[in-house]
Formats: C-alpha cells, structure tokens, sequence
C-alpha cells in the first residue's frame, strides 16, 4: 500500500474531490481475458497445489459478488498475490483483481503481464493525484481492488500498524459519490514458515466486509482513522483465531 497523506492534505482535499469525475489518463492496464484464464488455469490447478501441501480458506462467504470491494490482506510473502485470486478470484465471485503495485513492478517483460492482470503503477515515495483518480474510479465502475495496508512485506504472525492511505482513499470515493457502497474486506494470511517453501501450508482468512459509509461522519481524516483503527481490530481477530486454532491442532497432536 502505497502512501497518499501528501494528497489528502487539508487544504487540497476540495480540489481533489472536483476532479473525480473528470476523464483519466490511459493507464495502460487491463484485463487481459486469454491471459488471465491461462493465469487461472496454471495458478489454481498446477502451481499453487504442488507448491503447498495444504491450503485453508475460511471466510469465502463474506466475499461480495457485486460492488465496489477493497481487498485489505496481512502481507506476508510474494505468494500473497497468487493465493489471493486463488482464494477470491474468478472462480469464488467471478471477479477479476486488480492491484496497485509499485511502478518498478511494472517495468520490462514482468510489467507487460502485470498490466495485463490487472495491476497498475503507483510512484511509492511520491503517489500522484492522477493514481488516486484512477483507483477511485475503479471503484466507481465496482471493481474489486487489492492494497495491503501495513505497507510493506511483514513475515511474523503479528498484524503491524496499518497506513491511513487505504482508508482515506476509501472515504474519499464514497464521499466523492454518495451512495457507492465501498466496502473493505479484510484478509489474514498465515504460513507455517515465514519463507515458505515447497510443502509449507498456508492458511487464508477472510473477514466480514467493512461498510465505509457507515463512516461517514463529515472529516475524512478523522473518519478515516476509526475506519483504520476498525481493520485493524478485524485483522487482529482474524489473527488470534488463526493462533488459537494452532494452538488447539498442536494441543491434539501433542496428546
């Protein structure tokens, strides 16, 4: 997740809201249909299966079919872009996902697919006003986004602080146009190694959506922090009943 306090400052928050509806540049990114099906098909069927020895999905229920949706998963490992198709992609809702990836990403032969999956470019040390029009209005065409709010790769079992962009950034697009339904669904993502590697098991919860108009009380800012402050209590639960369904698994084997 990228940071976008610089454009949220107070001062310019009018001016940002105004453009909204205006018309975006061309980020040359995009669904590509064969490529993502093939995507799907190696992914789910053959890569993700002979890697993992076990993969847990708990939660695909709470995932909506339709609207604006946030995806806001723990980051953990690389791996965490592939399972989370895997697990809340095409074949669980029949959405597509798109990510906001750094712009490194999405350079030379690796850039050519991450465009065509879906994912688009963010300067990390300096997000532009034009990437958050463009994430907005990927939400205003209900899209499915993924941005991991702690910021950054995290390989404990802990849930660290998050950022306030991602809140922030969903306020503004439902405050930008009233009645959208942004919803944040948060994602807890466990390896039994902090390197996982082949034959590791990983285990995906997926929480209960956050309504963002419910906070909707008149300050983006502020209400953007309980919005942050109220994910990351949900991503905090989703954690504990990840460890205390270990500890209960380890308490059998043990006995």
């Amino acid at each position: 997740m990228m940071e976008f306090d610089s454009i949220f400052d107070t001062g310019r928050q009018k001016t940002v809201n105004s453009k909204f509806c205006t018309k975006l540049p061309d980020t040359n990114s995009r669904i590509s249909p064969w490529l993502s099906s093939l995507s799907y098909l190696l992914a789910g069927n053959i890569l993700l299966p002979l890697y993992f020895s076990q993969i847990t999905i708990t939660g695909q229920e709470n995932l909506p079919k339709s609207g604006p949706v946030i995806l806001a998963p723990t980051h953990k490992t690389r791996w965490d872009s592939l399972l989370l198709p895997y697990a809340t992609g095409r074949y669980i809702t029949g959405r597509d996902l798109r990510f906001m990836v750094t712009s490194t990403e999405c350079r030379g032969f690796q850039g050519w697919f991450v465009r065509r999956l879906g994912g688009f470019p963010v300067d990390a040390k300096r997000p532009s006003i034009t990437t958050l029009r463009h994430t907005v209005e990927l939400l205003q065409r209900g899209e499915m986004l993924v941005i991991y709010p702690e910021g950054g790769i995290f390989r404990d079992r802990e849930v660290h602080t998050l950022k306030p962009g991602i809140a922030r950034l969903a306020m503004s697009a439902e405050s930008s146009h009233p009645g959208l339904g942004v919803k944040i669904v948060p994602i807890c993502f466990n390896y039994s190694h902090p390197y996982p590697s082949w034959g590791a098991d990983v285990s995906i919860s997926i929480g209960s959506p956050i309504k963002v108009s419910d906070y909707a009380q008149g300050s983006i800012k502020q209400d953007a922090k309980v919005l942050t402050d109220d994910l990351g209590h949900a991503l905090q639960h989703l954690n504990y009943q990840y460890d205390d369904l270990a500890s209960s698994s380890f308490a059998q084997i043990s006995s």
